[in-house]
């Protein structure tokens, strides 16, 4: 990764657009004149980009992933089209260091709706199919994934283990849902491109990241797999159903 970043500082570009937050802190070592704009970072803030959302302070600025209430709405969505879940337990690599973000709101939901809260750490591949295993011992278990760099690289095993000790499972991003998941629910990455794109027009007409504030996401997708759904014993409320961006049967 430094490496890449060196060669790409070398090229002396007018401004950089970056991915998460692995290539944002990459960048950031080898330069902090270059204008970077970031488009998947999960807490700008924590991970030292910029000193605040509103005044960044340096030479980045951006569009984060995170929004505390999805650790809630999770819960909400899961127990809505899986009732009779009374444990759920949140699967994440506790490398990601912004995990606490989404765990307590999380938590939190839990309660309100007398469901039993459970922390799954996992932290290599090896763990996978232990943890996920350990969860369906119990009756009545549901999945919260949280989103990061693990997970997602590893979506086609999670979404295969939880099919195969069927538990029901929410994730955050549609790709999950695509590949069987049973529930998808979180910002659209792809409009958070789209708002990177204007961003680094801006700058590239002469605006510089101090002025341009860091932004949260606008815009959510809900995704539910009806197959994946009947497979699990599960009727799909038309309560849900009439919220839905897109079902995949």
């Amino acid at each position: 990764m430094q490496r890449f970043a060196k060669e790409l500082i070398a090229q002396q570009p007018e401004v950089i657009l970056s991915n998460t937050t692995p290539t944002t802190a990459a960048l950031l070592q080898q330069t902090r004149s270059v204008p970077i704009v970031f488009a998947m970072v999960a807490d700008p803030v924590a991970s030292g980009f910029v000193a605040s959302f509103a005044r960044p302070g340096g030479n980045v600025t951006g569009f984060v992933v995170t929004e505390g209430t999805l650790g809630g709405k999770w819960v909400e969505l899961l127990k809505e089209i899986a009732p009779d879940v009374v444990r759920m337990a949140m699967l994440f690599n506790p490398g990601a260091t912004y995990s606490p973000f989404w765990l307590k709101p999380f938590k939190a939901a839990a309660a309100m709706y007398s469901v039993k809260a459970m922390e799954a750490p996992v932290h290599d591949t090896s763990e996978l199919e232990t943890v996920i295993a350990a969860q369906a011992r119990e009756p009545n278990t549901g999945l919260v994934v949280l989103p990061d760099s693990f997970t997602d690289a590893h979506r086609v095993e999670i979404t295969s283990l939880a099919a195969r000790y069927r538990i029901p499972t929410i994730y955050a991003y549609r790709f999950f849902t695509a590949l069987g998941g049973l529930i998808s629910y979180g910002i659209d990455l792809t409009d958070n491109f789209r708002r990177s794109a204007t961003y680094v027009d801006r700058i590239l007409r002469g605006e510089k990241p101090i002025d341009l504030p860091v932004e949260a996401p606008t815009k959510y997708v809900l995704t539910i797999n009806l197959k994946t759904a009947k497979a699990l014993g599960l009727t799909v409320p038309q309560s849900i159903l009439l919220r839905t961006d897109e079902v995949i049967e």
